[in-house]
């Protein structure tokens, strides 16, 4: 309702994915006769199932953004326009008002970022299955390779475990900026961080706070974007083993909560600006 982006950017970039992969999927037919015919099965699914993952990356890529943008203007927005005057008049907490706001990059967003990308692969398929059936080929190779059930299950879980667990020191950090600065916010959130990295290469000429902020975007255990360069969903998708197992999501996950309870707290005292 206040924040139409949330659907309006994924479904917004939903057709840029389709077009790409229309005019990828128009050199299907020559490609399944040529480079694919020359490569073990395994290959070939990568090869194939690959532009479904860089439209699902694509649409993630998005909702991200978003959730960045959602986050740091979430309480802000509502001390800026003077309706918190509105909110506080009614009966709901200030627990319950952050918790509706962190709702959204760690439930929300995740859900919306899956239902989107789940119609824009299928709508991928279809193409890609008409396609070939126009040029005389079969598209039987194209769903025996492209395992839609599969990517979306790996997908779902890679949302709701790296989006919304991994990266919510994140999205904590950024509520807590939005309930404390007056304006800016997003440079607040931004600033300290480069000062601690900038401090710590001056004191000791080490990185590892600036890798440790890199590791928790672009990582995650057992497993993460980094663990490989294969371009499937499930490389980029952590063991859950490992996950669960991992001390950095716990630690996290703290950090999160100590960062939204200190913003429910400077809610219950915050005016209007």
């Amino acid at each position: 309702w206040e924040n139409r982006s949330i659907y309006i950017a994924p479904l917004a970039v939903a057709p840029v994915a389709l077009f790409g992969s229309l005019i990828e999927v128009l050199t299907l037919p020559r490609r399944m006769h040529g480079v694919l015919g020359t490569l073990d099965p395994m290959h070939q699914q990568e090869l194939i199932e690959q532009p479904y993952t860089l439209a699902a990356l694509l649409i993630m890529f998005t909702t991200v953004v978003v959730g960045v943008f959602y986050c740091i203007d979430a309480l802000q927005s509502e001390r800026r326009d003077r309706s918190i005057l509105f909110w506080k008049s009614l009966p709901v907490s200030d627990l319950e008002t952050v918790l509706s706001k962190a709702s959204i990059p760690f439930l929300v967003l995740p859900l919306v970022t899956f239902a989107v990308t789940l119609v824009t692969q299928w709508i991928m398929l279809l193409m890609g299955s008409a396609v070939l059936a126009g040029k005389g080929v079969s598209p039987a190779m194209l769903w025996t390779h492209v395992s839609l059930l599969q990517i979306w299950a790996m997908m779902l879980y890679h949302l709701l475990a790296v989006h919304s667990l991994w990266w919510a020191p994140y999205w904590g950090w950024l509520l807590l900026v939005s309930a404390w600065a007056r304006r800016a916010a997003l440079l607040w959130a931004t600033l300290p961080l480069l000062a601690i990295g900038i401090l710590e290469k001056i004191a000791f000429n080490t990185s590892h706070f600036a890798a440790l902020l890199g590791y928790r975007f672009m990582g995650s255990p057992g497993g993460g974007a980094s663990s490989g360069d294969s371009m499937t969903m499930a490389a980029l998708t952590p063991s859950p083993g490992h996950f669960l197992a991992s001390p950095g999501l716990w630690t996290g996950l703290a950090f999160a909560v100590a960062c939204m309870a200190a913003a429910v707290r400077l809610r219950r005292y915050r005016e209007p600006i």
